[in-house]
């Protein structure tokens, strides 16, 4: 029996609802999967996922930044030189994105043949 002030539905405090929020979607997990290999620029990010438009990669990569998760550092060269990098709060997520990509090759790709 569900009661009015337990509704199972409401997933406003749920941490892995807040979580997908924030690093969910198509294009973000990949960000930041090639961004835990190191930092990259825009190109080589560009490069690296051939399917997200430039401005795409670029509202995403907003996103991270605003959300503390990438460090934008622009060097004032010309031309202009962008990098990106995974946040301290954000290299925390190195060992689950290995725990999906794990789980990822163990129950979808390995079962494929």
């Amino acid at each position: 029996m569900v009661t009015k002030g337990n509704n199972q539905n409401d997933f406003k405090n749920c941490p892995i609802t807040a979580t997908m929020e924030v690093i969910g979607g198509k294009w973000k997990p990949l960000i930041l999967y090639n961004l835990t290999l190191g930092t990259r620029r825009f190109g080589e990010l560009s490069v690296r996922i051939p399917a997200i438009s430039r401005k795409v990669l670029t509202e995403q990569l907003k996103e991270l930044e605003r959300d503390g998760l990438v460090v934008r550092q622009q060097f004032k060269e010309m031309p202009p030189r962008v990098e990106y990098s995974l946040t301290e709060k954000s290299n925390s997520l190195v060992a689950v994105f290995k725990e999906i990509a794990k789980w990822g090759n163990q129950n979808l790709l390995i079962n494929q043949e």
